[in-house]
């Protein structure tokens, strides 16, 4: 696994140079070389102009000031050369909070008592994609989520465009698994655009049974039973050829 560092953005990376480079022109040599940090309010321009650069939503400011200042997301950077090279948002919430079109993403017994953690926004700079960035930032979240003070997190959830490939393959990379199609989800320049919730279990959580599930259960238990019953038949037929030697031996009627 990739190692990385934690910094506070007012303090230079260890052997980093004090001069900003433009991340377009440093190729990045190792995955090793990246600082992971989080978001600060200092942060709010130059994210601002990465996230229009990199997705097609147009998030109003007060997003920007809540990610970059409120302790309520998950909101990680990715530091190369002391240049915001990736991103990654999440917010952790009760699962009875989220919103109509993602209520079926756990059992309502589990749901009741269950957080979730959504994945609002995963973003790496077009000239350092596939190095690992994405994984890097999946990963620091993943970790913070199944430590054990996040055990009643049971998964984590996103939307993206049924258009983006690359994020799908992504996330199936990843062990996502498509949960629901979403009609005209996305509100992009005036046009609706549908959308793919993928979905990661994680502590224990798993999605509701299906009709399929259930029979599969019964049928186990069925198995389970007959393979009881049989046990038992056989321990009861020794037994009953041991008493019945008993009784011809006491009787005298076997030599």
């Amino acid at each position: 696994m990739a190692q990385f560092t934690l910094y506070n953005k007012h303090s230079a990376p260890p052997n980093s140079d004090s001069t900003r480079v433009d991340c377009e022109h440093v190729p990045l040599c190792s995955i090793n070389d990246v600082q992971l940090r989080f978001l600060v309010p200092d942060d709010l321009t130059e994210v601002r102009q990465l996230c229009q650069e990199w997705f097609p939503i147009d998030y109003p400011l007060s997003w920007y000031e809540d990610i970059t200042s409120s302790t309520r997301f998950f909101a990680l950077a990715a530091v190369y050369n002391l240049a915001i090279i990736g991103l990654i948002v999440a917010e952790i919430k009760p699962y009875r909070n989220v919103n109509k079109e993602d209520k079926g993403i756990l059992p309502d017994s589990m749901g009741r008592s269950a957080d979730v953690g959504y994945i609002l926004s995963l973003g790496v700079h077009r000239s350092h994609r596939r190095n690992g960035i994405g994984s890097l930032l999946l990963d620091a979240l993943m970790n913070h989520l199944t430590t054990a003070e996040r055990h009643s997190v049971k998964a984590i959830f996103l939307h993206t465009l049924t258009t983006n490939q690359p994020a799908i393959f992504f996330y199936e990379k990843r062990r996502f698994t498509l949960h629901s199609f979403l009609p005209y989800y996305y509100n992009i320049r005036g046009k609706g655009k549908d959308g793919f919730t993928y979905v990661n279990y994680i502590n224990g959580g798993h999605p509701p049974w299906t009709l399929l599930d259930h029979i599969k259960h019964y049928a186990s238990k069925v198995r389970h039973t007959s393979s009881l019953c049989a046990w038992m038949a056989g321990r009861v037929q020794q037994v009953v050829r041991w008493l019945y030697h008993k009784l011809l031996t006491r009787f005298n009627f076997i030599e």
